[in-house]
């Protein structure tokens, strides 16, 4: 399995965004006690470094449909999202294993650390994953596997309904249960608000920097920068909003998941994996994973 240890060599964005460093396969020893303050930062790299090694495994484990090693690595609330929008629970998933849609040991891979959730997005080429691990008093888990294949070419522009924006950006068919779902879910609303105004300042500050999103009806990636130029161009003056069908919120604290099901007008239902981050008292969207259901009819 050499060429999949290959595949998760380079890791960016572990310890900040920007960097790179080798994954090794054992951590060094714990620094003297006059050096707390890089005990603390050791203890948070190797933290990190057994959520990358348990994500390796998971890859060699699918690859090879090895049902017992997945057993161990997936939650119990897990659930697998292929690129074709099918949603396969834990038991079906050790009933019949999927492939991953990304072995390639050239693939680029992105990860960040929100406390107890792990974030690792895998790109290459059109294909793009997001793997989402929880940690538990057992160890790491994974929560989350979706996939993402983007557009060969770009997508024909629609005209805009000129709507009002009722849902999503008033109402949900969804009770928030804590007040970290409603401040997150409060965040959100206005993120879609501000998306149909086209406000690129007020949008930025319910995104984190390191935000990437990928969508299975466009032909590229998003970053925070991209999307804000294309909202101060008016390069999305087509945009409409996506109505929620469907939405769970799952609260981790400081960070949160929201997985919902979205009726565009005249097309195919979109599911949708989004990490938000609270940070300075605001919660953030770091990612966004959007993956068009082809089996579901056009409404």
């Amino acid at each position: 399995m050499n060429g999949r240890l290959g595949y998760f060599v380079m890791i960016t964005a572990l310890f900040g965004a920007g960097a790179a460093v080798p994954l090794v396969s054992s951590l060094l020893a714990a620094p003297p006690a006059r050096q707390q303050a890089s005990v603390g930062q050791q203890g948070q790299k190797d933290f990190e470094q057994r959520a990358l090694a348990a994500d390796r495994a998971f890859v060699e484990a699918a690859a090879k449909s090895d049902t017992p090693a997945l057993d161990k690595l997936l939650d119990a609330r897990f659930t697998w999202t292929d690129a074709n929008g099918k949603t396969l629970s834990r038991q079906e998933v050790l009933q019949q294993a999927p492939k991953p849609a990304i072995t390639d040991e050239g693939a680029q891979i992105t990860s960040h650390n929100y406390g107890s959730l792990e974030s690792i997005q895998v790109h290459n080429g059109k294909d793009h994953a997001l793997h989402v691990w929880v940690n538990r008093s057992a160890g790491w888990r994974l929560l989350i596997y979706q996939e993402v294949h983007l557009l060969d070419d770009p997508p024909a522009p629609t005209p805009g309904t000129r709507a009002a924006c009722e849902n999503p950006c008033k109402t949900m068919p969804y009770q928030p249960k804590t007040q970290n779902e409603r401040d997150v879910l409060g965040g959100f609303q206005l993120l879609q608000t501000y998306t149909v105004a086209h406000d690129s300042v007020n949008w930025g500050k319910y995104v984190a920097d390191e935000f990437e999103a990928a969508n299975s009806n466009s032909d590229q990636t998003l970053t925070k920068p991209g999307r804000m130029a294309d909202l101060a161009r008016s390069k999305m003056a087509g945009y409409t909003p996506m109505p929620v069908v469907e939405m769970r919120v799952l609260d981790f604290g400081a960070a949160a998941i929201l997985v919902s099901k979205h009726q565009p007008p005249n097309a195919k239902p979109v599911h949708i994996t989004r990490v938000w981050v609270k940070r300075g008292g605001n919660w953030m969207e770091a990612a966004s994973y959007q993956t068009r259901i082809e089996d579901a009819p056009v409404r």
